[in-house]
């Protein structure tokens, strides 16, 4: 491994081990066994590092969620991702430092603009990504009583039953 994928893996570990505001350059350099010089070298800041240590990641969380490019059913993957927000939090709790760290940072507000759209589109709009955003924060926030995956997914499912009567 060189020294572009070293930075990458040490952001990566530093992003779950500390935060997105809370990796510090020197951490990065430490955790890839590297000079702080070769974050400029590679990607030029520590916040674009980070971007890209972010979006990887969140890639291969995805990818995790349906191995081996498989479809799994909509209550499945709806019960993955919930439970992800525990197995998974420290990621989870990077991404929304990242969407706060967005708001003055043109390149990681684009970069998860792309993210965002994606999910919409494998995720079925931007209602259901805004449901599942709700149970993340809450997840995050009091976990010992967010909604559970099941429950989560019965809720929606009345919520849709709820819907369909109402139009008929």
């Amino acid at each position: 491994m060189g020294n572009r994928e070293d930075l990458l893996r040490g952001a990566k570990q530093c992003l779950v081990e500390r935060g997105w505001s809370n990796t510090t350059v020197r951490d990065i350099a430490a955790s890839a066994g590297v000079s702080h010089a070769a974050i400029g070298y590679h990607f030029g800041s520590r916040e674009r590092l980070l971007v890209e240590a972010l979006v990887e990641e969140l890639d291969e969380l995805d990818a995790r969620m349906a191995p081996d490019g498989q479809s799994a059913a909509a209550a499945d993957r709806w019960r993955t991702l919930i439970e992800s927000f525990t197995s998974d939090k420290a990621l989870w709790l990077s991404q929304l430092e990242a969407i706060v760290a967005a708001q003055r940072n043109d390149e990681l507000r684009t970069r998860l603009a792309e993210g965002q759209r994606r999910a919409r589109g494998e995720m079925g709009g931007s209602i259901p990504l805004a449901i599942l955003i709700g149970l993340m924060v809450q997840s995050l926030i009091d976990p010992d009583n967010a909604p559970s995956a099941g429950q989560a997914i019965a809720e929606m499912r009345e919520l849709t039953n709820e819907s369909t009567k109402s139009r008929s």
